[in-house]
């Protein structure tokens, strides 16, 4: 006996990833369930609330971090799922069958591993409140609970509203901020979006990134990843599992089962990290200069000259100050450094081979080539592969 052909409203924004990512997870269970239904989505991926009331279907699943979309759909008796942030208190949940990100967890994994980094001066740079971003408000109250517990000052900036027209006195509102945190310190984005802001802003400024100021998102977006120089670390939510959540509750409802649980709050991915975060505490002054210039300046094939050049010192007191400080000579960090460029751009692009050798400052493909079968045991192509492929690993070489 055949299923029925259900009709299936997605009232979702899917310019943004976390909505993208939650409409791919629908997609994954209609595939694995063989649901053969009939899904309505808008042409240009953005939702028509003012259509909600006219339109006539047999389930919706939609994105109720909109309080527009919320207010229209709270009393439906079309089977509905929302799809939204995660709440501390229970009261701010619809009644309604509720897939949550967890909004605490996000920030907990972030602020961890700024904590890990051995930061003990944080801060949070969120967006304004208003009755659109109720998902912020909660990610600023864990920032703020987190780092209060245990025993640091959570520094909070909310910033103003991106728009063409308030971009500039939004910058330089945030490089005022930024000039005044104390340094080192630890930041924590709401979104990646913010935190190439704060990129632009340290840019701007000359300060050092992450030697000063370390930067963590959350999104993990890929689209926008190489808009700033420095390759963003982030934190990517489950947003594909709970797409197949809601989908899969969905789907109990219109077979007329009870749904086994209205609340599922689902878990991050984890921390996808980068160099904006990856700090390691350095004492001498000088070798912090050096690894700034060298984490900036390494695939445009500069030299050891150069840095000390850049820094002010003899090389030999530099070289001496850097091995004590850092572990290995300034060679082999200009090395490593252009090394693990070329293995995120193998791994995360599909450029052509050549052209990556050429972005990481290696004098040939070939010698790409060579150097990536020193140090991985595989061609560049093969290492392409088996990453996609989930098999691949470079841990144990050190990236600072």
């Amino acid at each position: 006996m055949f299923e029925k052909r259900y009709r299936l409203n997605l009232v979702f924004n899917a310019n943004k990833i976390y909505d993208r990512q939650v409409v791919e997870g629908i997609g994954e269970y209609l595939q694995a369930a063989q649901c053969d239904w009939d899904v309505y989505f808008e042409d240009d991926f953005r939702s028509r609330v003012d259509g909600l009331t006219h339109w006539k279907g047999d389930g919706i699943i939609a994105d109720f971090d909109n309080p527009d979309v919320e207010a229209l759909l709270k009393d439906s008796t079309i089977p509905t799922v929302a799809v939204g942030g995660s709440y501390q208190q229970k009261k701010d949940y619809p009644r309604l069958p509720y897939v949550a990100t967890d909004n605490a967890a996000l920030v907990k994994l972030a602020y961890d591993h700024l904590k890990q980094k051995g930061f003990t001066e944080f801060a949070f740079y969120g967006v304004p409140s208003t009755r659109y971003s109720r998902w912020a408000i909660e990610r600023e109250r864990a920032f703020i609970e987190q780092v209060s517990s245990d025993g640091y000052y959570p520094n909070v900036n909310l910033g103003l509203c991106t728009s063409a027209e308030l971009w500039e006195t939004a910058q330089n509102n945030l490089e005022n901020w930024l000039d005044n945190l104390p340094k080192p310190i630890g930041i924590v984005a709401v979104t990646d979006s913010r935190a190439r802001h704060l990129l632009q802003a340290c840019d701007h400024l000359n300060i050092m990134v992450p030697e000063e100021v370390a930067i963590i998102g959350i999104d993990n977006e890929s689209m926008a990843r190489y808009l700033n120089r420095t390759a963003l670390s982030s934190v990517e939510q489950g947003s594909k599992a709970m797409g197949y959540a809601a989908a899969k509750m969905l789907h109990r409802m219109l077979l007329g089962y009870a749904v086994d649980e209205s609340l599922v709050v689902v878990d991050p991915v984890g921390v996808t990290a980068r160099q904006s975060s990856d700090y390691r505490a350095l004492n001498d002054p000088y070798v912090i200069q050096a690894m700034h210039f060298i984490r900036h300046n390494a695939c445009r094939g500069v030299k050891v000259a150069q840095v000390v050049d850049y820094v002010g010192l003899s090389r030999t007191n530099l070289e001496t100050r850097f091995v004590e400080e850092i572990g290995c000579s300034m060679h082999e960090q200009l090395h490593m450094t252009k090394f693990y460029r070329a293995c995120e751009l193998v791994t995360s692009t599909d450029l052509p081979f050549d052209e990556i050798s050429r972005t990481c400052g290696y004098p040939s493909v070939q010698y790409m080539y060579t150097v990536m079968r020193k140090n991985l045991g595989m061609t560049p192509r093969e290492y392409r592969i088996s990453s996609r492929l989930g098999k691949s690993s470079i841990d144990g070489i050190s990236q600072s």
